[in-house]
């Protein structure tokens, strides 16, 4: 199967708000920059749907989805609505599309796991929303898509399922569905004591959870270890039906949302890597508050899924997608250095691996019989 794109024009204009850190434009810029390059012809993209509310209340409940689609409507939340749904707070504002908006992302990983029956790659950088619980919205996340695009997976054949989530925030809301399933691999890598500030080394269920914070300052040879002791070996262990990847960008040094220091290399690294170990692979957008940063990394992406050559220097229409951006209310989007407009590819930021990251490894790695022999990146 063709590498597919999942978007949709309700991510153009929409805004969560002028102070919002979702203000910033993301899948338009994506997919603007991928045309600009040549890489997305008509026939790889796909419009997402929007999902509807019977489809919605297969995890969220009809009562959610009834406020949320009545919030929308109404413009306004009472006391009672931010109490119980989380809507209406500086996290999940009221904004025109809030009902649409993430329906449209849930619609596109339903759709996902259709359009994977017969296996696949697709490219949904709309989705990734992985805060959002069954009654309530949280951390920005209206919807749990993710949670929509593991449900779908497995109604169209696809039994064991690996989820891994190199968001900076812990995948709480992925979790709380499926962290009692053994059929459902389970990795977050997330920055230790970062909001939610659940997913402890710890912390595992009944299936198979695997949660690893990591410290301030993650580096890409950090994550390189990461991905070569920890996650490969358990995909590989597991044989998955199915891989999902949430490749949330806040975890890149650029992001005013995190005090990680990755560069897109990692997440290139990670996308290249597990797309030969399973039949079905769906990628996923997820955070991402420097609008350069998450630009350039989910079209990277991109690029890496559908084995393009990546310029050394963006052609002037690349280029120009990058130089309309804007970032008024960030320091960093002031002065936005020359390779955040003619590059695509960081190159990687490499240093010490710190012994803390090979404990906590060694530590899930050993846990309960996870041990893996001949476990790679041997120290």
């Amino acid at each position: 199967m063709t590498p597919l794109f999942l978007g949709h024009d309700i991510y153009r204009g929409s805004s969560y708000g002028e102070w919002h850190p979702l203000r910033v434009p993301r899948v338009p810029t994506v997919t603007d920059l991928a045309r600009a390059l040549g890489w997305l012809p008509a026939d790889r993209f796909v419009r997402s749907p929007r999902a509807k509310p019977a489809a919605l209340s297969a995890w969220h409940t009809p009562a959610y989805i009834d406020a949320l689609m009545r919030t929308e409507s109404t413009q306004t939340s009472d006391g009672a609505t931010r109490t119980r749904h989380g809507l209406g707070t500086p996290a999940c504002p009221v904004f025109p599309e809030m009902y649409r908006r993430p329906a449209t992302g849930a619609g596109g990983s339903l759709l996902a796991g259709e359009l994977l029956r017969n296996g696949g790659v697709i490219h949904h950088p709309g989705g990734g929303t992985h805060h959002g619980m069954p009654d309530r919205a949280s951390g920005f996340c209206y919807l749990n898509d993710p949670v929509f695009a593991i449900l779908s997976l497995r109604r169209n054949g696809a039994q064991r399922i690996a989820y891994v989530d190199i968001d900076a925030h812990h995948a709480d809301g992925v979790e709380h569905a499926f962290t009692s399933d053994p059929d459902t691999l389970l990795i977050s890598v997330h920055e230790e004591g970062r909001w939610p500030r659940t997913g402890a080394l710890e912390d595992q269920g009944i299936g198979q959870t695997i949660n690893l914070p990591v410290p301030k300052g993650l580096h890409d040879g950090e994550m390189d270890m990461i991905r070569e002791r920890l996650i490969l070996p358990l995909i590989e262990r597991m044989a998955p039906d199915a891989i999902v990847l949430q490749c949330g960008s806040d975890a890149i040094e650029e992001d005013p949302l995190s005090g990680l220091s990755l560069t897109n290399a990692s997440h290139r690294a990670l996308v290249r890597a597990c797309k030969p170990l399973s039949p079905r692979l769906l990628v996923l957008g997820g955070g991402g508050y420097n609008p350069w940063s998450v630009g350039r990394c989910w079209t990277l992406i991109w690029g890496e899924l559908t084995g393009q050559d990546v310029p050394e220097r963006l052609p002037p229409e690349a280029e120009a997608v990058l130089r309309a951006l804007r970032w008024t209310r960030a320091s960093r989007g002031r002065n936005p250095p020359d390779h955040w407009f003619e590059t695509l590819a960081d190159a990687p930021r490499r240093g010490q691996v710190r012994p803390a990251i090979l404990h906590r490894i060694d530590a899930l790695m050993t846990r309960d019989g996870l041990h893996v022999p001949g476990a790679r990146f041997a120290h």
